[in-house]
């Protein structure tokens, strides 16, 4: 049995910009970190005294003769793109509900390919994995997505992602003390809104929308450089919070559907109650709020944010990794 740990991620700056309708004309850029909330997927070898060749558990259980047979359209082109015919089990266990902004579905997906690489003997880099991951859920797929969730997946920790014209991906660690490290996780507070949404129909329109609204995106990824140079100091996070406020008002605006009437009136709430800033995690519309707030307000935010669900969270320096391998593959 083989036991995938893969971390979500929250993304500070830059989102948007990792859209091919954005960075094939000029480089984007986003700055991420992953924390301590993962994606698990076990695969295992299917016994001779079973019938079925595959069996597959997510929220719903597959047993099935062939790959192609397959309703998951991740794993079912996962196997198909690495020639997977070995009879194999694979099961997956989330510690945050899927579509909630946090990058799970990348995350299952780097996780998936790692397990599976590794269940073949095959050692795979990070590059590999995040290559990978795209190429399922991009090219594959055709999910209209950009490349940052699948990155921040494959190498964890707080990074700096650029996004060139070649798609190609340029990955650097925010370079900063770890006295800054503990203070900006010091500093965030995530709650959970409610609900759930896929994040295709909005990152289709934000892609047709990216030629009108191209220099607010300009904008949001020149953020990250800002944010770096913050960091870098270490001397004044407050403009951190002031930085994540700054980022938000830009992205509620690029299409429809990011943000609605009650999320940015649980947003003016926490601003009210201390909160410096913010953001809505992932494309928009549900999930989770992550909120940039001084330590002596924390109580005061809770209270004004009392009918929401506080998630706690660290930092997590890896990205996906093995956690479990015992070789027990049938004769």
């Amino acid at each position: 049995m083989i036991i995938s740990r893969t971390p979500f991620r929250v993304s500070f700056f830059g989102g948007g910009t990792d859209l091919p309708a954005f960075y094939q004309n000029e480089s984007g850029a986003v700055v991420s970190t992953t924390i301590n909330r993962y994606m698990y997927i076990t695969v295992h070898p299917v016994s001779p005294l079973y019938d079925h060749h595959i069996r597959l558990s997510y929220r719903k259980t597959e047993v099935v003769h062939s790959v192609q047979e397959l309703q998951h359209p991740v794993v079912r082109a996962a196997l198909e793109m690495l020639g997977f015919h070995e009879p194999i089990e694979i099961t997956s266990i989330a510690d945050i509900p899927a579509r909630t902004g946090l990058g799970s579905s990348s995350s299952f997906t780097v996780g998936l390919l790692h397990a599976l690489h590794v269940f073949r003997g095959e050692y795979v880099s990070a590059e590999q994995l995040a290559q990978e991951a795209c190429h399922v859920e991009i090219d594959l797929l055709g999910e209209p997505i950009g490349r940052q969730d699948q990155y921040a997946a494959a190498y964890g920790g707080l990074r700096y992602y650029e996004f060139l014209p070649d798609h190609t991906v340029r990955v650097s660690p925010v370079l900063c003390s770890r006295k800054t490290i503990d203070a900006l996780h010091r500093s965030l507070m995530m709650f959970y809104t409610g609900g759930s949404r896929s994040a295709r129909e909005i990152l289709s329109r934000q892609s047709k929308e990216t030629q009108n609204k191209h220099e607010d995106l300009r904008e949001m990824r020149d953020l990250c450089s800002e944010a770096l140079h913050i960091l870098a100091c270490g001397n004044n996070l407050v403009a951190f919070g002031d930085l994540l406020h700054h980022a938000w008002q830009l992205k509620r605006d690029l299409v429809d559907g990011i943000t609605n009437e009650r999320i940015d009136g649980i947003y003016n709430r926490a601003r009210q109650a201390g909160a410096i800033g913010g953001k809505l995690l992932g494309a928009g519309g549900a999930g989770f709020l992550l909120l940039f707030v001084e330590q002596r307000h924390h109580d005061r935010v809770r209270a004004a944010l009392s009918d929401l669900i506080e998630v706690p969270f660290d930092l997590e320096s890896e990205g996906s990794k093995i956690i479990y391998y015992v070789d027990g593959r049938c004769a």
